[in-house]
């Protein structure tokens, strides 16, 4: 079980280091965005490019930040019916819900999705708009997306398994310091 902790350790700093990025790249957009408003409203000058680029920027903010979303508990939850239940029962409803939905669905998303973008760019596939840019970087997102996605189920389900067995204390998603820098030892 300390392997797995580690792993789930190792997860949650990526995608941690994911999302901080993913705040600048918020800020990145919004200059982009701004400034693509202003040349196109006062000086007629706008580009097809630079939109489909806030796009493209947008789709990375989400896709990507969806492993640090659910690594910090903002993911839509039924906490209104959980909530109800111990601790003991909310990690298991968290169990199921992982094996039975997240993993499942991720797992086909990120199989379908490198599919869908390798042939992109196997095509060459461009924008039909003039101007406008490849489409296989913003198709490589959704795989990429979920594929962190799926290592955050992962280690979420690492750290119910290891609550379940006495090895951690119970946190819920999102609680600081969700996971102790050394596992407790049996």
């Amino acid at each position: 079980m300390d392997w797995l902790l580690k792993l789930a350790r190792a997860i949650d700093a990526l995608n941690e280091g994911v999302g901080r990025i993913l705040l600048w790249l918020v800020l990145i957009v919004t200059l982009i965005s701004s400034a693509n408003a202003i040349a196109r409203y006062a000086f007629s000058a706008g580009s097809n490019a630079w939109l489909e680029l806030q796009w493209y920027l947008f789709g990375a903010i989400f896709l990507l930040g969806a492993g640090y979303g659910l690594k910090r508990g903002a993911h839509v939850r039924i906490d209104l019916i959980a909530g109800r239940f111990s601790s003991r029962v909310q990690a298991w409803i968290d169990v199921f819900g992982t094996l039975a939905m997240l993993l499942p669905v991720s797992l086909v998303i990120v199989y379908f999705g490198w599919h869908m973008a390798f042939g992109s760019y196997a095509i060459g596939e461009m924008s039909g708009d003039p101007g406008g840019l490849i489409r296989w970087p913003a198709k490589v997102l959704v795989p990429a997306g979920f594929a962190l996605l799926l290592l955050q189920g992962l280690s979420e389900l690492i750290k119910r398994i290891a609550y379940l067995r006495g090895r951690l204390p119970w946190r819920p998603a999102g609680a600081e310091d969700h996971l102790p820098a050394q596992a407790p030892t049996e």
